[in-house]
């Protein structure tokens, strides 16, 4: 059960330093590094004495290996600051976790061997960041609505907080948010790097959410992450009140992808003790519940980059869910969907009843 505690008797958990992902090549390209943003990441990798190259051509190269594998290998362990192209300006619909989509980032720095950028972007998984991060947070104004809450997730094609140490992107975006009333910031990450996000400005304008699983999943499907015990302790630093006497961020937690593996409900009971002993005080919490998924092309992409991973894809347990272009994904059945779906919801009620169910997908 959620207990409402008086702020003054929560505590902090005790920390343990994040694990943060260092890129073994950097690569500027020439547009980036005329950006004065694009500058800021300079001067920040420098201090961390990072390897870094100047591109003589707004291009990247060499992330080729002889196989599809050793191309992931290579593109993971590199990080290229480039400039977001004209497209990326004229932003997307993300329903049900946004109004809007934006980017300040593609590719993730984690191995998720379900991810879902498997597919969704073209090419090697290098981890591109946006030098004109300016010119980005501008444009969001024009899909804000006057008088009425705007939602824009930034984390469809990176996790933000991975890289926030190289980038400083993240808090730039949340600085924005908070002299932005209405519009707000949706965030998710598997990582727990949150000490710089803290003391800022936020004024309850941006979610700060965790993607968290059972471990049978967190544990042998996601590579390069933080624990999800430290990410539940992540968030609960992001929502307790400052000592300055400022308000903690809403969060969220998302489930996702929940897989329904032997004693499933089991596993998923052991997450929501350890998130009810992470959230024992009152707070702006909600949740969001994602099914496992998947496409023919996302398998077929995943299997080169994990070409040994037990990830049960077989289209012979699923049931085809079609999309009005005609667009296939393996989902569980309707059955299924419905007997987990009412666990969740319970469970969720039963433990956390200030909270809010966004979706079930």
């Amino acid at each position: 059960m959620l207990n409402t505690v008086a702020h003054t008797q929560v505590s902090e958990p005790q920390i343990q330093p994040p694990r943060l992902w260092m890129p073994e090549r950097v690569m500027f390209t020439p547009a980036a590094l005329d950006e004065p943003w694009g500058q800021e990441i300079l001067s920040r990798l420098q201090s961390l004495n990072l390897p870094i190259e100047e591109l003589s051509r707004n291009r990247l190269t060499g992330l080729r290996g002889e196989s599809e594998r050793d191309t992931y290998n290579t593109a993971k362990r590199t990080l290229a600051i480039v400039t977001a192209p004209p497209s990326s300006f004229k932003l997307s619909p993300i329903p049900p976790s946004a109004d809007w989509q934006f980017h300040i980032a593609e590719g993730c720095p984690a191995h998720c061997q379900y991810c879902y950028l498997a597919g969704s972007l073209s090419g090697p998984p290098v981890i591109r960041v946006f030098a004109n991060l300016p010119q980005i947070l501008n444009n969001l104004a024009a899909y804000e609505q006057p008088g009425k809450t705007t939602t824009f997730e930034v984390s469809c094609y990176t996790d933000p907080l991975g890289i926030e140490h190289l980038t400083g992107s993240l808090a730039e975006c949340i600085r924005y948010f908070g002299t932005h009333p209405d519009a707000h910031l949706r965030v998710v990450s598997k990582f727990d790097a949150v000490d710089k996000l803290l003391d800022l400005p936020h004024n309850g304008h941006t979610r700060m959410r965790m993607s968290v699983n059972a471990a049978p999943v967190s544990g042998r499907f996601e590579g390069g992450t933080a624990s999800v015990a430290s990410r539940l302790k992540a968030l609960r630093r992001l929502a307790l009140p400052r000592l300055d006497g400022g308000g903690g961020y809403p969060i969220g937690l998302v489930i996702a992808p929940i897989m329904l593996m032997d004693d499933w409900q089991t596993h998923y009971t052991e997450l929501f003790d350890s998130i009810g002993e992470a959230l024992d005080f009152d707070c702006n919490l909600t949740f969001e519940l994602i099914s496992h998924r998947f496409t023919p092309g996302s398998k077929e992409v995943l299997q080169t980059w994990y070409p040994h991973s037990k990830l049960d894809m077989d289209e012979a347990k699923r049931s085809v869910k079609r999309n009005k272009f005609g667009g296939i994904k393996y989902v569980y059945d309707t059955n299924t969907m419905k007997t987990a779906k009412q666990f969740f919801t319970s469970e969720i009620a039963k433990r956390f009843p200030s909270s809010e169910i966004l979706y079930w997908t």
